[in-house]
């Protein structure tokens, strides 16, 4: 059984930072992406970031040159650095990964979601 573990989020004054990190647990032969997607209520859930296994990392316009998505592989573990964070960014913020637990086939799997909010 795999599953994705987000620690939790916070309330953070625009223009500070804030890191998200998300680990994932199980039997786990691969793991190919990790990535980051925020939803506020009333919309659709769009992504954030994305880091391929080996490659370089994507980010919504939105957030470049704000994010950094970045992983550890020892740790089976993505992180998400925020900063200059606007309340714009408030959302609820989910993992993403697309991995292959052992001895199964390739799926997708989320974790369950963290609050961050901008506000002063």
């Amino acid at each position: 059984q795999v599953h994705l573990v987000e620690p939790g989020g916070g309330l953070v004054q625009p223009g500070g930072s804030l890191r998200l990190s998300c680990s994932a647990s199980g039997s786990i032969f691969t793991i190919n992406v990790m990535a980051w997607y925020r939803q506020v209520s009333g919309k659709e859930r769009e992504l954030v970031a994305r880091l391929f296994s080996g490659g370089s990392p994507t980010y919504a316009d939105s957030v470049k040159g704000r994010f950094a998505i970045s992983r550890d592989n020892a740790k089976n573990t993505v992180y998400l650095q925020m900063n200059n964070l606007k309340p714009e960014d408030t959302a609820d913020y989910y993992c993403n990964a697309l991995l292959v637990p052992t001895g199964g086939s390739i799926g997708t799997y989320w974790g369950q979601g963290t609050q961050v909010t901008v506000s002063s």
